[in-house]
């Protein structure tokens, strides 16, 4: 795993505390909404997070459903973004900014239960954002509904940028 930038040196101390593997995710959890205050309030939840893959989950309870009864399409949206940006920032340096660039989402069908997210970055992303100064990378995402079997509720194209924090540079 990349250390690279305070956010994989967090991760990394948390996943070698040892901690029961409820603990450590909520460890996990934790470090991010605190950070990132809507997801907290949505109550998205980590699985699993490494600088390749993360997975992240968010429960169907009535804050986050519509008037149908499924998860709000915003909570949908958030879901994806949150899995795409936790694997994205685990790898681009502390003297660059992520940004998400654009995000295309097409809503394929209802979601009847909780919704499960896995991001993953292929080797020759993780290689760009940590040795490019700039660039963008399309993100895959893949949302599943743990209540219905069959295609995914959304598809989804996440393109996350970097650039340099202003006055600094990769050294």
């Amino acid at each position: 795993m990349s250390t690279n930038n305070r956010l994989a040196s967090l991760v990394l101390r948390i996943q070698k505390a040892g901690l029961p593997p409820k603990f450590e995710q909520f460890a996990l959890t934790s470090l991010f909404n605190f950070q990132v205050k809507l997801a907290g309030t949505a109550g998205i939840w980590i699985e699993s997070l490494s600088n390749s893959e993360s997975t992240v989950t968010l429960a169907s309870r009535r804050r986050v459903q519509n008037h149908i009864g499924g998860i709000h399409a915003c909570g949908m949206a958030l879901l994806a973004e949150s899995a795409t940006g936790m694997v994205f920032g685990m790898n681009v340096p502390d003297t660059h900014t992520p940004l998400i660039k654009s995000m295309k989402i097409e809503y394929k069908r209802r979601a009847q239960g909780d919704l499960k997210a896995v991001a993953s970055l292929g080797a020759g992303q993780i290689e760009s954002i940590q040795s490019c100064d700039r660039g963008e990378i399309n993100i895959q995402v893949n949302v599943t509904d743990e209540k219905e079997e069959g295609p995914s509720p959304i598809a989804c194209e996440m393109i996350w940028a970097w650039v340099p924090k202003a006055g600094k540079s990769k050294a």
